[in-house]
């Protein structure tokens, strides 16, 4: 039986830098997890498969942010403060996962300030997946 898939060996992220990413399922999760005002108890795989949801995402927008970033002079102003918000997500990325809404939560926070610091970046330097379809 062949295979009618392809591996493609990309260590350096260019295939993945040229795909446009698709916000609109992030923004619905992010949107559900961040409006709980009160537990909605669900079982702790659920907030952990959340979480883990989450945490794939911020580290696609963070690599977003990071080609973002490149893109800029070397003094210019958002281009310092993008680099702290990366490196404030590396650190909460390397948190380990727990089945809990707190952590789901903070995920989701997360994933919002990185989208917001990359939409702050495309007004002054588009990123290579906005031109991409």
């Amino acid at each position: 039986m062949s295979s009618t898939h392809t591996v493609l060996h990309d260590p350096e992220g260019r295939i993945e830098a040229t795909l446009p990413l698709d916000r609109g399922p992030h923004e619905c999760l992010l949107k559900a997890v961040l409006t709980w005002t009160g537990d909605p108890d669900l079982p702790p795989a659920d907030y952990a498969q959340i979480a883990l949801q989450l945490t794939g995402a911020a580290r696609a927008v963070a690599d977003d942010v990071r080609r973002a970033t490149a893109q800029l002079p070397a003094d210019h102003g958002a281009r310092a403060l993008a680099e702290v918000v990366v490196g404030e997500a590396e650190r909460r990325l390397s948190v380990r996962l727990e089945g809990t809404l707190r952590c789901a939560q903070n995920r989701a926070r997360l994933v919002r300030a990185l989208y917001e610091r990359l939409d702050r970046l495309a007004e002054v330097a588009p990123t290579p997946r906005q031109g991409a379809l």
